[in-house]
């Protein structure tokens, strides 16, 4: 859609404006009378709103509607994301589809179609999650009486069965092995120690770090988009925090900062690697020092699993990593370990021979446990 306001010679405005109809037909149509310009935009901001009311329109229609309203309300790399998703994964089976017409048996043979093809779980999920999203905004928006998503049920899992992860002393075996160049060692150093993100990393700036403090503050994220590196706002609020940094890390920062060329606040740290290169570093220092193959990501869950194991709270773990909601940290990262389990089984042991001798009574029962069945 498009418009164009005109001022009369009355002093009063009128509007032409072009659109496609549901049917994809374009149309052509002016209206005057209006008394000032803005008046003119509201009316026709909202006669696309009307055009958009049509729940006859065809999915790919409204698709634009809702990338229209939401590109302005999300990050960019989550609109790519989107975007991707739709165009790849929905639009070719739903997208000729009417709104009205897209049932939750359709949900579900499309749905049996994404499974077939031997996705992850988790992405599974991603993509459910897109279409209920935008049929979601129909609901909320355009009344659409309901959405069929929620009566179709869901796919995948909202995260993968295990992640893998380093232990402190697998992490220091591979530490050895990549010290040879100073710039991937300081960076998995960071990435291990403090739990950040990768595109956190990526976009620290020497003016991020205080050295007296001993802290690393979090305001920004790197995003690779149309080939170009851009600096975008953090995931959420909530990913804008201060790190606290152990001392050690603190000292290899100072040096490795001291000596890059004419530093400056705004000057990033790491301006000159990317993720590829930190995958392809990882891969040579996994080969050279013998431990677990693990993916780069996985270096904020060994940093995460590594505090549960100290003992901190999972408030405190979600503060750290910038996670808006404490569940998040529990689902993702709290998972039982082998030693935490054998913990259990022996803590269980011990009481199960406790009972067995001091905490019985003459009559075989066991001390403070009521048998309701006796009289």
């Amino acid at each position: 859609m498009s418009c164009v306001p005109k001022r009369e010679p009355s002093g009063t405005w009128r509007i032409q404006y072009c659109w496609k109809d549901y049917t994809g037909k374009s149309r052509k149509s002016q209206k005057r009378g209006f008394r000032t310009k803005k008046e003119a935009e509201e009316w026709y901001m909202q006669f696309m709103l009307q055009q958009a009311d049509d729940l006859t329109m065809t999915l790919s229609k409204f698709w634009e509607v809702y990338k229209d309203d939401m590109k302005s309300r999300v990050r960019e790399t989550t609109m790519r994301n989107k975007e991707y998703i739709v165009r790849d994964k929905i639009l070719p089976y739903f997208g000729d589809t009417p709104l009205n017409e897209i049932t939750a048996p359709k949900i579900r043979k499309w749905q049996s179609s994404l499974i077939e093809k031997g996705y992850k779980p988790t992405y599974l999920k991603s993509i459910n999650n897109q279409l209920s999203a935008i049929l979601n905004y129909a609901v909320n928006y355009y009344d659409l009486k309901s959405n069929p998503c929620h009566k179709a049920g869901s796919i995948g899992r909202s995260h993968a069965d295990k992640m893998d992860y380093w232990t402190l002393e697998e992490f220091n075996r591979f530490e050895e092995a990549i010290v040879d160049k100073q710039t991937s060692w300081i960076a998995f150093k960071i990435l291990f120690w403090t739990g950040m993100r990768l595109g956190e990393l990526l976009a620290l700036t020497i003016g991020d770090i205080d050295f007296d403090d001993g802290v690393i503050e979090i305001t920004k994220s790197l995003a690779r988009l149309d080939g170009k590196d851009k600096v975008t706002p953090p995931k959420t609020e909530a990913s804008r925090r201060i790190i606290t940094i152990p001392q050690e890390l603190k000292q290899d920062l100072q040096e490795y900062v001291t000596a890059i060329y004419r530093p400056t606040s705004k000057k990033r740290i790491f301006a000159n690697i990317t993720k590829s290169y930190l995958e392809h570093e990882m891969k040579r220092g996994m080969e050279a020092s013998g431990v677990k193959k693990i993916h780069l990501h996985c270096l904020r869950h060994s940093h995460a699993s590594m505090l549960v194991q100290m003992g901190f709270s999972p408030l405190e773990i979600a503060n750290r990593l910038g996670h808006g909601r404490v569940t998040t940290t529990i689902e993702t990262y709290c998972h039982p370990t082998m030693d935490a389990q054998q913990r259990i089984a022996d803590r269980l042991s011990a009481v199960e021979k406790g009972r067995d001798s001091s905490d019985k009574n003459a009559d075989g029962d066991v001390a403070g446990v009521e048998d309701l069945g006796k009289e």
